[in-house]
Order: C-alpha cells, then structure tokens, then sequence
C-alpha cells in the first residue's frame, strides 16, 4: 500500500471515530448511602415531659412534611413564612442563580449541534497578472460542524446539568434555611414575651418585698443591711429585663429581614408560646434515605458530579479535533449583480491535534483529577456533618424533655411553697415577707419554667430542618 493511501485511510479511521464517538473520562457513580443503621449508638427515645406537657415520639420512613411549621397551629406564623418564602431576596438571588445554570446548559448542548452561519466579503485584485484590479463580491452561508469524537461536549453537557442540579438543591437548601429561621425567631420573639411577663412577677414581688422592709427599717424591726439587700435584688432583677427587651427586638428586626423588608415598613405579628402548639409526631428519615431528603447532601452530590465530568471535559483536550464544513457563496464583480452572477462552493474537513503545549493539557486534567478528590472528600464532611446536626437535635430534644420534667417538680414546689405560706400568713404564723419571698420564688421558677418551653420549641422546629422537610415551590 503506498504512503498516499495510507494516509487517506488513517484519516477515514479518524473521521469514523468522530463520526461514532468514544467518551473518555469516568463516568460518575453517586456515593454509595450511609450503612449505619441510626444517627445515636442506641434507638432513639424521647422521655416524657411531665403531666402538663405531652411526650414527643419518633415516626421512621414518615414523609416529611412541605409545610412543617403549620405543625406549630399558629396562623400567623403560617402568614409570616409564606411572605417570607414569596419576597426574600435571598431567595430571589438563589433562583437567579439557578436560571443561569440551567441557561449554561443550553449553551453547552449548542455545542453538539451543526452551526449555521452567514457570510460576506469583498476583495480588490486581478485574477491574473496584467489584467485590470476589480471588485469581486461573495456571500452566502456556512455549514460547520464538530463531531464530539471524544465526548468533550457531551462531557461538558454532563457537567453544566450536575452544576444545574447543584443549584436547584442549593435552592431548596435555601427555602429550607429561611423556613427554620423564620420559625426561630418566632419563637426566640414568643420566648422572651413569655419570660417578660414572668419577670414582672419577679420585680413586683421585690418591690412589695423592699417596700416592706423598708416600713420594718423605719419601725426599727429591720437594719440597714436587710434594706439594702432587698434594694440590690430588685435592682439585679431589673437588669434583667433590658436583655429580653433587647431579644425580643432582635427578634423582630430579624423576621424583618427575613420577609424582606426594613424595620421601620413593616411591623411582625405578636407570637406567644401559648399560641403555638408543640408537635409531637416528629418524622424520622432514616440513614440510607438522608441523602435525598437533604438538600444540602443532595448538592454535594451533583458538584461532585460536575467534577467528575469536568475530568472528561479536560481528557478530551488531549485527543484530535475533527471540523467538517460546507459553504456555497454567490460571487460577481459587482455589488448590485451578487445573487445574479455565479455561484462557488466547497466542502473541507480539518483535523487538528494537540502536539505540543508544555505538559499544559495533562496538568489540566491532574487539576480536574484533584479538583473530584477535593469535592469527594467534602461530600463526606457533608454527610458526617449532617448525622452530626441530628445526632445533636436528637439529644437535645431528649434533654429538653428531661430538663422540662425537672423545672415542672420546681416549679409545682414554689406553687406549693407559696400556698402554705399564704396559709400560715392568714394563721398569723408568718409575716408578709415570707409571703412576698415565696411568691418571688414561684416567680423565678416560672421564669426558668418559660426558658426551657421555649428551648424546646425551638429545638423541635430544627428537627425538622435537620431532617431536610424542603417547603414546596
């Protein structure tokens, strides 16, 4: 076989290669799901909380609900969210973003489609030697068209649609976030209504208290030292009430941010933790399932997946390129004649090859190599972060339970305490004081009593976000 044919055979074996296709690149694998069987050495449990507040109980493999803090009965926390997810900018800017990614993806699949373009020129010169320069004219359009021989735009394609479904996730991550918050501050703002209103039990009692102490220290049946004592407790309870005034305000300036708005144009409804209910039905994903349910595992996911195509978009790099091309172009002398002269054509096909580039080729697919190695590594501190977060709501929800049995035993006892103090005043075998100080007591109780409620409110709306219960579109 002479060289010339043996040339235009290696040549048809590249074209049949571009035509057909070989991907290079691996192709990607989800991680496998966790194999651990629960998120704590043991079955989860979760103690009752006393006569007066109900026991919570775990539900595994229940559905997680698209409108979790509707669990909580209060309308107006309902209200609250619902603005929250229509106006936040955070969550204007999230979809944005996943508008451009999924834009990305067209312009990445154009790639694999034939391009049509139009072309025109105009030159001066004669077409041999002595004759007469002129004008020749010429338009008409360009046919192109690159076949992916090794799948670096398909591999690209892979890549822009794993970046797109990052977003999405990344998306949901986000309405998932702002739900809790919301509900959080709710809460933080119900809890310190619900302790400022047990503090003023607190101060009225040191009042009364110093009041009459200081009717003793006029009488000479008390010294300087029991006023001055009572004077320093109530100005101790008193510095009290600025930081859960200052909570309260945190509160509601953030839930206005959240539902995106300013301070001063928009005032947050009043929440009281009377007026939530406690969900006592908490669902409960299991391991193997985690991964779907959360958004954020989700997204770790698909990036890692965007990586692994990436490795193909860059291997594609080292192997030949084939460009096939067609035009046909009208041709005249002059400009007014164009379409009306003769016509040219051509076909051509190009191939090019990576020879040389200072080892630049190679040391961008080690880039991409390590770039998968450093997304996988951070899939795994996702997912261990994620069974931490529940490990820790799960104690958290047992201790609150536990805490709460604890202060209900006290806070019946200052109840008690206080009766038998009433009691013996009326019997006249006690003074006004103990009285006042009994009833100051039930007031702290009841004080500490609102904290841990609200503790665990506020640990019950995480459960649910650390489960991964993304609200609906």
């Amino acid at each position: 076989m002479s060289r010339r044919a043996q040339r235009w055979r290696r040549l048809a074996v590249v074209l049949a290669l571009g035509l057909t296709g070989c991907a290079v690149g691996p192709d990607y694998r989800a991680p496998a799901p966790p194999t651990v069987a629960g998120y704590l050495p043991g079955p989860p449990r979760l103690p009752g909380a006393g006569a007066s507040e109900p026991a919570q109980r775990m539900l595994p493999a229940a559905a997680l609900p698209a409108r979790w803090w509707s669990r909580f009965g209060s309308r107006r926390l309902d209200a609250t969210v619902r603005l929250a997810l229509r106006a936040s900018p955070s969550l204007q800017q999230a979809q944005a973003v996943l508008l451009q990614a999924r834009a990305a993806v067209d312009v990445a699949r154009g790639g694999l489609a034939p391009q049509l373009d139009g072309q025109a020129s105009i030159q001066r010169g004669s077409a041999t030697s002595g004759a007469p320069a002129a004008w020749l004219y010429a338009a008409g359009p360009l046919v192109s068209y690159a076949p992916d021989a090794f799948a670096g735009a398909r591999r690209l394609v892979e890549q822009r649609l794993a970046q797109a479904a990052e977003q999405g996730h990344q998306r949901d991550a986000a309405r998932l976030a702002l739900s809790g918050q919301v509900v959080a501050q709710a809460i933080d703002a119900a809890a310190a209504r619900e302790q400022l209103r047990a503090l003023a039990q607190v101060l009225d009692a040191d009042q009364r208290g110093l009041d009459l102490v200081q009717l003793a220290w006029r009488a000479g049946r008390a010294s300087r030292a029991d006023w001055v004592s009572a004077r320093s407790q109530l100005a101790a309870d008193q510095a009290l009430r600025a930081p859960l005034l200052q909570q309260l305000a945190l509160a509601n300036d953030a839930l206005a941010r959240l539902v995106g708005s300013t301070v001063a144009s928009w005032r947050p409804p009043v929440f009281d933790l009377e007026d939530l209910h406690l969900p006592l039905a908490l669902p409960l994903v299991v391991p193997s399932q985690l991964a779907r349910a959360r958004p954020d595992i989700a997204a770790s996911a698909s990036a890692l997946h965007a990586a692994s195509a990436a490795i193909g978009v860059a291997a594609a790099d080292l192997y030949p390129r084939i460009t096939l091309s067609a035009q046909w172009s009208a041709q005249s002398t002059s400009l007014g004649a164009l379409f009306a002269g003769g016509t040219g054509w051509g076909v051509s096909a190009l191939l090019s090859a990576p020879l040389w580039h200072g080892g630049a080729l190679r040391a961008q697919r080690r880039v991409a190599e390590q770039a998968y190695a450093a997304q996988l590594a951070l899939y795994r501190q996702t997912v261990l972060l994620a069974f931490n977060q529940i490990a820790d709501v799960l104690q958290a929800l047992a201790h609150d339970a536990q805490l709460l049995q604890a202060q209900q035993v006290a806070l019946r006892s200052a109840d008690e305490a206080l009766r038998l103090q009433r009691q013996a005043y009326a019997a006249g075998a006690a003074d006004l004081l103990q009285v006042l100080s009994a009833q100051r007591a039930f007031a702290q109780a009841r004080l500490a009593y609102a904290r841990v409620r609200a503790q665990r409110f506020a640990d019950t709306a995480q459960w649910f976000t650390v489960m991964g219960a993304v609200p609906a579109s």
